[in-house]
């Protein structure tokens, strides 16, 4: 459907940005108003444009246009904060006085002076209702947030000023429970022996580090594979989302030559060489001097998720993409990114313990979701940084773009994380676990046809398992060459029957 724009005129978000010649991160929600029609709706990549009849038209004035955009278009952060640098305060004051006790009305004026730290020349209200920033109905936000006496609000937003990441309940988003999935779990876990288990854990935070390295192309060493696998079995009982543990995790992680001692002082992006002297920017990263502010904001977020009763994945997916967003170290951001995942759920009991979630390695399996969600912020981020690139690769970045860091729409980070995590229940640990039953099967049903070194048994199943179920020539004489004609092929049959594949 296309708008005509001879008779449809931009409303709310899309009136104040092109009256004010600004340029935003894409909404979500565009609105018109048409002289003529009915009230119809365009839905494309997720985006909705919707056309209202004449009678929407909210009038000239700015404080209407921003009424209009949060009813119909929803709260967009970063958006208001760019309007709010642009637009006049006696503008603002006019259109809140006009509306003291207007729900409205008082959160534009809370969200100015949360954003821009300045207060409007406005008496405090005396009585009257609080009323929520947010909209629980519509947004994921912290449960008994702190009273503003000053706008009658609750300020129930999943940060500060300095980060506060929101999420939207999209219809995706609340079938994908976080109760429901630790059940799951849970009733996957008591299917499998203790025993089991402790062997599987071993195993899949062996997993995880391969797979979370093999995602940035990096064979670590066994120091480094070693690290990392400790800073994951520690996941579970330590907060590691705070500056001194990131940095020390870092430490822990990266080339002894690329430690960091505090947060990144250089201008960082991820690019991709293409030919000489000429790179393709996937994503660009905020200033230095930024990330101060920004990660202390990160870090203050997320103490108020775990607080505030937020779920868990939604919390997981606000701080550990908020993190790789704002790459605070030169080297180790991805990895560090996919352990906070791991650390958050642990913390919030989404995980059952002595059971970890593979996540990387869904991650790993499925590259063009994972990118598309790291892509969801940084592409269109791209379009709203002026940077230079000299020849020998150094960034400068020449306009201020904190905003864009600060108030992130992460929704669809949090959709992202959710199938992630839904994959690794319900597929990879799943895989995993009856994985290791069948090995256990098969190793019993060997040991039954001839008495061998357990080196030697596990040896034979891999074996036969990488060549279609059946020892080769080759393997045989040069590992097996004391089984008989019986043995090999009642062993052979033993691995297919435990692994489900006849002859």
């Amino acid at each position: 459907m296309e708008i005509n724009v001879l008779e449809s005129r931009p409303a709310g978000y899309a009136y104040l940005l092109e009256n004010l010649e600004l340029t935003g991160m894409p909404h979500w929600h565009t609105s018109f108003v048409s002289s003529s029609g009915t009230h119809r709706s365009k839905v494309q990549d997720g985006a909705i444009e919707d056309i209202y009849p004449t009678r929407y038209w909210p009038g000239e004035k700015v404080g209407d246009h921003l009424e209009f955009a949060l009813k119909y278009d929803g709260v967009n952060l970063s958006l208001l904060a760019l309007i709010f640098e642009h637009v006049s305060q006696e503008d603002l004051t006019e259109y809140i006085k006009s509306k003291p006790t207007g729900k409205y009305a008082r959160r534009i004026w809370f969200f100015y002076e949360f954003m821009v730290g300045k207060m409007l020349p406005i008496d405090d209200i005396t009585s009257g209702n609080y009323v929520d920033a947010l909209e629980t109905k519509k947004y994921y936000t912290v449960q008994n947030g702190d009273k503003s006496p000053r706008h009658r609000i609750v300020n129930n937003l999943l940060g500060p000023q300095t980060f506060c990441p929101l999420i939207r309940r999209t219809e995706k988003l609340p079938k994908l429970d976080s109760a429901d999935l630790r059940k799951r779990c849970e009733n996957i876990v008591t299917a499998y022996p203790p025993e089991l288990l402790r062997r599987a854990l071993s195993y899949l935070y062996n997993k995880e580090t391969k797979s979370s390295f093999e995602i940035e192309h990096i064979k670590p060493n066994a120091s480094r594979t070693e690290k990392f696998i400790t800073s994951l079995e520690l996941a579970e009982k330590e907060d590691f989302c705070e500056k001194e543990r990131l940095i020390e995790l870092q430490n822990r992680i990266v080339d002894p030559r690329f430690k960091d001692s505090d947060y990144r002082e250089s201008q960082n992006y991820v690019g991709q060489m293409v030919a000489y002297q000429k790179e393709i920017i996937h994503s660009i990263c905020p200033k230095p001097d930024d990330l101060p502010s920004l990660m202390a904001g990160l870090i203050e977020s997320h103490k108020r998720m775990k607080a505030g009763n937020i779920s868990p994945v939604i919390h997981a997916a606000a701080i550990a993409y908020g993190f790789v967003f704002l790459h605070p170290f030169e080297d180790g951001n991805g990895r560090i990114h996919r352990f906070l995942i791991h650390n958050i759920l642990s913390l919030q009991e989404m995980v059952p313990r002595g059971l970890m979630f593979p996540v990387s390695a869904v991650m790993l399996k499925n590259p063009a979701d994972y990118d598309a969600s790291l892509e969801a912020f940084s592409r269109p981020l791209l379009k709203l940084i002026n940077y230079q690139l000299d020849e020998m690769g150094q960034m400068t970045v020449e306009n201020d773009t904190a905003c864009w860091y600060q108030y992130m729409d992460m929704t669809a980070q949090a959709e992202a994380l959710y199938e992630f995590v839904t994959k690794t229940i319900e597929e990879e640990l799943v895989e995993e676990l009856s994985f290791l039953a069948n090995y256990d099967n098969t190793k019993k049903a060997i040991q039954d046809i001839i008495d061998m070194p357990d080196r030697l048994i596990d040896l034979f199943i891999q074996l036969c398992l990488k060549n279609n179920r059946s020892l080769s020539g080759r393997k045989r004489s040069t590992y097996f060459d004391f089984l008989t004609d019986e043995e090999l092929v009642a062993m052979e049959q033993a691995v297919k029957d435990g692994y489900n594949r006849p002859d």
